[in-house]
């Protein structure tokens, strides 16, 4: 499934997502590998290496152009999901990644589960969901390192990764405010 080729970036789709989003979702990676498939600055990636987890990472802006989630996957049998797709195709994102029948973990806008076309996919192959809080607070490219706080609320949509119940709920660690500039120059390898 390709998403439509007419479909303009929105301005959610380079969020950034902080290395202590992550810890909710340790417990529950199964596989060898994790494919960040929306790698942008790499911090998901970044991380994961950080704690000892293998990581393929591809991103459709990257200068080699060969990253397109809709028409790649990893050539290794098992791995897992796991990444902040771009916003304005997520609903093509969740069928993609139901479509290749691997583990996935994808941080999405917690409005996702309203959704009838998130529904319609949800009823029929099933989803497991961890609430943060507080708010993941996203790098956002244009605001720069110190933003007004969490722009919205996320949560990781995840299948195939056995989590205790159907919604659970994950209390997070964030840096203070006056430490976010260090925290992101560190979480994109500067």
């Amino acid at each position: 499934m390709k998403p439509k080729s007419n479909r303009k970036s929105g301005p959610l789709d380079n969020c950034q997502t902080p290395p202590y989003a992550l810890m909710p979702i340790y417990p529950h990676i199964d596989t060898h590998y994790v494919w960040e498939c929306a790698a942008g600055k790499r911090s998901i990636v970044r991380q994961l290496r950080k704690v000892g987890i293998p990581v393929i990472d591809t991103d459709k802006n990257d200068p080699a152009g060969n990253g397109d989630f809709f028409e790649i996957s990893p050539k290794t049998p098992d791995y897992t999901i796991i990444t902040n797709p771009p916003y304005s195709i997520k609903y093509d994102w969740l069928a993609r990644c139901y479509e290749l029948d691997h583990p996935f973990a994808l941080l999405l806008p917690v409005e996702t589960i309203g959704s009838s076309k998130a529904q319609k996919m949800f009823d029929k192959y099933g989803m497991q969901i961890i609430l943060m809080s507080p708010r993941v607070d996203f790098y956002m490219p244009e605001k720069g390192w110190d933003t007004a706080g969490a722009q919205f609320p996320t949560a990781w949509f995840t299948w195939k990764m056995n989590l205790p119940s159907d919604i659970n709920y994950a209390r997070i660690n964030k840096p203070k405010r006056n430490e976010l500039e260090e925290y992101w120059k560190e979480a994109f390898g500067q």
